[in-house]
Parts: structure tokens; C-alpha cells; sequence
């Protein structure tokens, strides 16, 4: 569970409030940090935005249900631990029935594909994507290291 918040918003990265009383700065252009990001001349990236809407099965609740909600989150944390996925959350509510999704650092929609393919919730016939590339800011790669140092460590069972 520790990865599902961890898309608070496409717009990371294009749009930060400053806080008023700092002195203002200018940002130093770091290269290395570039490089390591995808970034291009404009500090931004080819993505794929994947939407997950509710498919047509329906998986019933109970053992079935949760392990493969289990393996979707798992898969959702190799794809971020492997740089391909940049972004990822679920839609609070929704009545046209989009439920999440993914921002892919892939240059098409073919890859995209094939990364979504190995989502157990697609695989089961639970959510279905739809897929549309995205130009933003590189800076989204930061987001699932950024992410870790905001989760507490889980408290031991008892």
C-alpha cells in the first residue's frame, strides 16, 4: 500500500507555490540531473498517460480479489523501482468509471502496452486502459524516490 498515494499530481514539477517570505532564487541548471531525468532542452519529457477504467470483469471479493490487488501494487513497484513508471494513483471517485493511472517515462504507446500487459488487474479483465502520449515536466522521475522519504517505516505487527 505504501505506493498507492504516490501520484499526488500530474502537475509536479510545472507548478510550485513559492513561500512568500524566502528570498527569491534562481534555479542553477544542474546537467547530471538532466541526463539522469530524460530531460530535454525545455527541462521536459515524452510520457505515456495510461487511464484505467473499470473493465468488464468484475473480480469477486475475497482471496481472489486481494492477491490480485496484491500483485497489481507489486507490479506498480517494480515498474518504479525500474524507472518506467513515473507516476501512479487511483482516482478518488468517478462515475465514468476511471479508477487510475499510470505515467510511463516509455517513448510510445507500444511500450506502454506492453508494461500494462503485465498488470494483474488487466490481465483479470478488472480495469481496461486507454493510453495518450503526454509532454511534461522531467522532473515527474523524481517522484517515486521522492515519494519513499514520505512514508513512514511500517510498525512491526504485534
Amino acid at each position: 500500500m505504501r505506493l498507492l498515494p504516490f501520484a499526488l499530481s500530474l502537475c509536479i514539477g510545472t507548478a510550485v507555490a513559492a513561500d512568500p517570505a524566502a528570498p527569491a532564487t534562481t534555479p542553477t541548471f544542474d546537467a547530471a540531473l538532466a541526463q539522469r531525468t530524460g530531460a530535454d532542452e525545455r527541462g521536459m519529457r515524452r510520457y505515456v498517460l495510461v487511464i484505467l477504467k473499470t473493465g468488464p470483469t468484475r473480480v469477486p471479493d475475497g482471496e481472489a480479489r486481494d492477491a490480485m490487488f496484491a500483485g497489481h501494487m507489486a507490479n506498480i513497484g517494480r515498474m518504479a523501482k525500474d524507472g518506467t513508471l513515473a507516476l501512479a494513483g487511483p482516482f478518488i471517485q468517478d462515475p465514468a468509471g476511471w479508477r487510475g493511472l499510470y505515467v510511463f517515462a516509455v517513448d510510445d504507446i507500444e511500450q506502454a502496452k506492453a508494461l500494462v500487459a503485465t498488470d494483474p488487474v488487466i490481465v483479470q479483465g478488472e480495469m481496461v486502459a486507454e493510453y495518450h502520449p503526454w509532454y511534461g515536466s522531467a522532473a515527474n522521475m523524481l517522484v517515486p524516490e521522492w515519494h519513499d522519504r514520505l512514508v513512514p517505516p511500517a510498525k512491526p505487527a504485534q
